[in-house]
Formats: C-alpha cells, sequence, structure tokens
C-alpha cells in the first residue's frame, strides 16, 4: 500500500472545507497549508491538531497525540490512517442570498397586499475552524457557498421577513418606499444573526439588501403605480381627482347632441364648484358653459333647480328671484319694445303712468313694472316684488 509523502489543496475560493480523499498517511509526509489556509488532521473523529500556512512534516514531534494513539517505531515510516481538513479562511464577500418566494404584505400606507421579495449578499469568514468543521461540516466531504445557503436558510429567511414587515408596519411607509431604508435594515439583520453565526465558528460581516421590491406582474402593484403616477401629475397640473371626474362630466356632456344637455352640464358644474373650493370662479365658468343650452328664464332643470337667464346662477326650485342679480325667475325680462303700454280695451299706446286712456276713456289697470302684479290705486310699491311703482 502507497503512502502519501505530500498533502496539500489548490482549490476554489468558493470552498470553505475540504476534506483530503486518502486517508493512508505516514509519519514522514509533507503537509503543505497555503496563506489564509489552516489544516486540521483528525484521526477516529477526534481533531489531534492544526497546522498554519507553511510546509509541515507529520511526525511525532508534530502530532504528539499521535503517538499515543498509533505505535510508531522510532525513526521508522510506518503508516497510519488519518483525515486532513484544509478550512479556507479568506473573507468571502460574495455569498448571495435571496428569498425563494415572494412574501405577502399589506401596505400600511395604501391598504392593498403585494408581493415582497429581496435580494442581497453578505460575506463571511471561517473565525473557528474546528468549530465550524465539528458543529457545520460533519462528515461532508466539502463545503461550499451553496451548503452554507442551504444551512442558514431559515434563519435568514425569518429574520428577514420580520425586519421587512416591522418596518413597513411600524414606520407607517409603503413598500414603494422601503428601499430607502435597506441600508438600516440590512445592519439590524446582521447585528441579529451575527450570533447565530459565531456559535458555529463563523464571522457575518458586510451584509446588505441590494433591493426589496414587487415582481412587475404583480395587478395590485401595477394599479397602486398606476394610481401615484396619476395622482402626480394632477399635483403638477394643480386640480384633484374630483376635479378631473367633474371636468370628464362637463366634456361628455358638452359633446352629447341629445338628451337633457343642461341637465347634465348643470350637475357636473355644480360638483365642480363644490370640489374645486373656489364657488367664484367655478360658478362663473359653469355660467358660461351652461347659458343658452336650455337654461331660459322660468325653466326648471330636472333635478329642481332654476337657471337665471340674466347672471347664468342656479337657484333652488322655490327661488321666485335670482339670489344673484335679483331678476324675476317667473317672466322674461322686459326690453324697450315690450315696456311700452297700452289701453287694454282699444290697443290705442299710453304714456308711463296713464290711469285713462286719453282714446277711449276707459280705466286703466296698472301693473308691477318688475314682476307684472296688479297694483291698486294710489299703490306706491308692489306687494310682490318691492318695485317701485311708475
Amino acid at each position: 500500500m502507497a503512502i502519501i509523502e505530500v498533502v496539500k489543496y489548490d482549490g476554489p475560493p468558493g470552498v470553505f472545507a475540504w476534506k483530503y480523499p486518502n486517508q493512508e498517511l505516514g509519519t514522514w509526509t509533507q503537509l503543505i497549508v497555503n496563506e489564509s489556509q489552516e489544516a486540521i488532521l483528525f484521526k477516529g473523529g477526534q481533531a489531534l491538531d492544526s497546522f498554519t500556512a507553511g510546509r509541515h512534516t507529520l511526525s511525532t514531534a508534530n502530532i504528539p497525540v499521535l503517538s499515543n494513539l498509533v505505535n510508531l517505531p522510532f525513526g521508522g515510516k510506518s503508516p497510519f490512517t488519518a483525515e486532513v481538513w484544509f478550512i479556507n479562511k479568506m473573507n468571502a464577500m460574495n455569498v448571495k442570498w435571496g428569498t425563494s418566494s415572494p412574501l405577502q404584505l399589506q401596505d400600511p400606507k395604501y391598504k392593498i397586499i403585494v408581493s415582497v421579495r429581496s435580494f442581497g449578499q453578505f460575506g463571511v469568514k471561517i473565525a473557528d475552524p474546528r468549530k465550524f468543521l465539528l458543529k457545520v461540516v460533519g462528515t461532508l466531504p466539502q463545503f461550499d457557498q451553496d451548503k452554507l445557503l442551504t444551512y442558514f436558510r431559515g434563519i435568514l429567511m425569518a429574520n428577514i421577513n420580520e425586519l421587512v414587515s416591522s418596518y413597513l408596519v411600524h414606520k407607517k411607509i409603503s413598500i414603494l418606499e422601503i428601499n430607502a431604508y435597506v441600508a438600516e435594515i440590512s445592519k439590524h439583520i446582521q447585528e441579529r444573526l451575527a450570533p447565530t453565526f459565531m456559535d458555529t465558528g463563523i464571522e457575518l460581516n458586510n451584509f446588505y439588501i441590494d433591493s426589496i421590491n414587487i415582481p412587475d406582474d404583480d395587478p395590485a402593484t401595477a394599479r397602486l403605480k398606476e394610481a401615484l403616477a396619476k395622482k402626480a401629475e394632477m399635483d403638477i397640473i394643480g386640480y384633484t381627482y374630483q376635479q378631473e371626474r367633474s371636468f370628464n362630466s362637463l366634456e361628455e356632456a358638452a359633446g352629447n347632441p341629445g338628451g337633457n344637455i343642461g341637465t347634465g352640464m348643470m350637475n357636473a358644474g355644480m360638483g365642480l364648484g363644490m370640489g374645486i373650493g373656489f364657488a367664484g370662479p367655478a360658478a362663473e365658468m359653469v355660467n358660461q358653459m351652461t347659458r343658452g343650452i336650455g337654461f331660459d328664464a322660468g325653466v326648471h332643470s330636472g333635478n329642481g333647480t332654476k337657471s337665471c337667464s340674466k347672471c347664468g346662477n342656479v337657484n333652488t326650485a322655490g327661488s321666485s328671484f335670482c339670489s344673484s342679480c335679483g331678476q324675476n325667475l317667473s317672466t322674461p325680462p322686459t326690453d324697450a319694445a315690450s315696456s311700452k303700454l297700452s289701453c287694454y280695451k282699444c290697443g290705442h299706446e299710453l304714456s308711463p303712468g296713464s290711469k285713462f286712456c286719453p282714446q277711449c276713456g276707459e280705466k286703466q289697470i296698472i301693473k308691477c313694472s318688475g314682476c307684472g302684479h296688479e297694483l291698486k290705486p294710489g299703490q306706491k310699491f308692489c306687494a310682490e316684488c318691492g318695485t317701485k311703482a311708475g
């Protein structure tokens, strides 16, 4: 049986622990340990000694415990069986992690259920090779980054999910804003996980969360982003969602050639006036748009209101006079031609204030020039509208 003369390992940096495949050694075997490595000799499941960087000869002088386990003749090259483990003590900075499935959370700001996922990386360093071999590696022939992630995945995911959820809930922030807190969350996760890693002989450092995001195909998030984009557009232009709906209603009513156009536009105008919060400019705009399209004096709309033909103001159904300009809503305004008086019997034109017809002598009925109400002889003001008798 051959006796191994030289034992060494020049593997990739992503391997944290590697066991030399042949256990047949001799007392003069040369053990070569590279920089950033440490070699540990095992016999019968017991760690005998460790060797740092350099060339070492496996002799009773270097491994005194071995002489008690194996009967070695003085000065001979007696063979014996033992395991040689090489531990990589370099600081591995590129150990990548990620959530295997999205986490379902309720956005505390917008009250919708969103799917959250995260990913990042961290660094590890084997600080205690003996503890690492005994507690983590065991009987595995090799231990690399994939096995490290598999071993610690449960601890990683539990703490990441808990801290991300707590930041959303306790800080009252939206999932769309949480990336501003990734540095703070990363620090808390590292502080919480470091003692657990150290218990296995591993030093955890430089834990980073690269991103906390939502899948692009998540429908709830798509609607939320669309709504926020619309809100930002409205904020830039300077009006609200209610005002936009009112403007849309006005456009639909104006573009509708049939139906009760006046009613639709008036309803939209009233909503616009209340939603905008500046009654004067809104009412004037609506009055200009609705004037002349079905709002003649005395015309009632479908929802029980009256529009003044003089100023366009919208009044309640029971109003006799316009609350804005005082116009009589029961009769149309009189012009210069209609203000001329004539005898009701013969039709002869009368002068203003005439009590008898100069043509036929018939006594004339005096009516109010404002509302047309019949006045009694000697009455100076109209009892209906208060207009001074002419």
